[in-house]
């Protein structure tokens, strides 16, 4: 049976690439020959080469091998997991000496016998398969330690509604199946992967998120897939996909609905193929995950709307969780708010407490940025609090700053002209950042705390838009 292996043999002898071609073929399932150098780059782009068997001397009567030598530093340049056996008529010791130096995996003289070509060969494959093995172990710990954060909070709640999710992601932890979280902005979706991470087979293999809301369509496959060196311009170093980066453990995939069409096509394959394949590459790489994803979008009205393609959503909510927003669940509120409350003291180093009169303040409201919006609110009243009691002005300061919805109704529409939104006594204002934290604060405000929303009427990217929301408190 032939080895699922590509070889490639580069000597400028007819005859040697006749007799090579002809023994390696019948153990191997791909032998490709070149009798002109120049011709590597392009032959490595196009197909996946294992081992390279590559003559030393080119031009004619040379024979110090310097050719050979200069090609092997191509080919590693391009590819240094690839396999070089160096070949050639003229061999000596030293040579010999000189080509492993050089990266070379063997050395073999001309003429050879059979056997001896074939073990030469056998053993270069291996040779080579174990280096880029070593070499994905390294990139993607590398990957890892980029994108892993850090101890997550536990998902808090003892209410009914959350009882019963509780109950859910017990149960479909122990499974592979894919899990589609959804609710509105700020109920803790994230945490509800974890959770699901946490308590599942993969729990010991790495937890790998991505904001699909935060990318632009044409770094989102380098983000799932990764890339190779020179795929694109900025591409400087082979970058580990996410899918590869999860692999034994879970991938967590926010704000799944803002995933373009094109994408989602690629998505879908790579989810029935298990296994994808890098942006610039050409050899399929085997990802083992389970998948999460999340939304605060109707995915099945995006269907409808022809913005989500009904077979990923088949694919990707084998079980559908849905997180109650906080107004439903009023009796969380108390132990929420004390979590906070303790967690923030700890980290500003204060001692406060809530006064039942607050606590029934905080039942009251609606929480348009449900658990999100509290923890903040807390944070705040923590940092600006005098004494050893909130103020329950500091916990609601962030309302009186949020104007009606109707001031966002004309940049919410395109077509409409907008005015300034600030007034002095009477007149406009036109300072860039007060008009900027105003005209953010509505557009949160309007769509009740949903970021991709608000990201979309504002003309920012959701990226841009948490930024700026970090650079006004809000």
């Amino acid at each position: 049976m032939k080895q699922a292996a590509t070889l490639l043999v580069v000597d400028d002898n007819p005859d040697v690439l006749l007799a090579t071609r002809l023994l390696l073929k019948q153990h191997y399932e791909r032998v490709l020959t070149l009798d002109d150098p120049h011709a590597i780059e392009a032959t490595l782009a196009e197909h996946a080469v294992d081992v390279v068997l590559l003559d030393m001397n080119f031009s004619r009567d040379a024979i110090s091998g310097q050719e050979g030598f200069y090609w092997l530093k191509q080919i590693h340049a391009l590819d240094p997991a690839i396999a070089v056996i160096l070949m050639t008529a003229y061999s000596d010791v030293q040579r010999a000496v000189e080509a492993i130096k050089c990266g070379a995996t063997d050395f073999l003289s001309k003429p050879w016998q059979n056997e001896q070509l074939l073990t030469t060969v056998a053993t270069a494959l291996n040779h080579g398969r174990d280096k880029r093995a070593l070499g994905q172990v390294a990139r993607r710990a590398q990957g890892l330690s980029q994108v892993m954060s850090g101890a997550v909070p536990n998902l808090l709640g003892h209410s009914k509604a959350m009882l019963q999710v509780f109950d859910i992601i017990a149960k479909a932890a122990q499974t592979d199946a894919n899990i589609l979280i959804s609710g509105e902005s700020g109920t803790g979706k994230e945490l509800t992967a974890h959770a699901i991470h946490q308590q599942s087979l993969r729990a010991k293999g790495p937890f790998i998120g991505l904001d699909m809301g935060a990318l632009s369509g044409s770094l989102m496959e380098s983000e799932l897939f990764g890339h190779k060196k020179g795929a694109f311009t900025d591409a400087r170093a082979d970058r580990v996909g996410r899918f590869e980066l999860a692999s034994g453990g879970t991938l967590f995939l926010d704000e799944i609905g803002n995933l373009p069409l094109e994408q989602q096509v690629k998505l879908l394959a790579a989810l029935q193929n298990r296994q994808v394949t890098p942006v610039g590459g050409n050899k399929p790489i085997h990802t083992d995950i389970r998948l999460i994803c999340a939304t605060n979008e109707a995915l099945p009205q995006a269907v409808a709307d022809g913005r989500f393609r009904q077979d990923l959503l088949y694919r990707i909510n084998t079980i559908e969780i849905r997180l109650p927003p906080l107004r439903e669940r009023p009796e969380d509120i108390e132990l929420l708010a004390n979590h906070y409350l303790e967690h923030f003291g700890r980290k500003y180093r204060r001692e406060l407490r809530l006064q039942p009169s607050q606590l029934n303040e905080l039942r009251a409201y609606p929480w348009p940025g449900n658990v999100r919006e509290l923890s903040h609110a807390i944070e705040r009243a923590v940092i600006l609090a005098d004494g050893d009691r909130l103020d329950t002005a500091l916990l609601f300061a962030a309302r009186s700053e949020l104007p009606v919805a109707a001031e966002v109704a004309a940049f919410a529409n395109a077509s409409a002209p907008v005015g300034p939104l600030l007034q002095d006594e009477g007149e406009p204002v036109f300072d860039l950042e007060r008009v900027e934290h105003h005209t953010i604060a509505s557009a949160l405000r309007h769509f009740q705390g949903n970021v991709s929303h608000a990201a979309k009427a504002l003309g920012l990217t959701r990226g841009a838009l948490y930024r700026r929301m970090e650079k006004y408190g809000l």
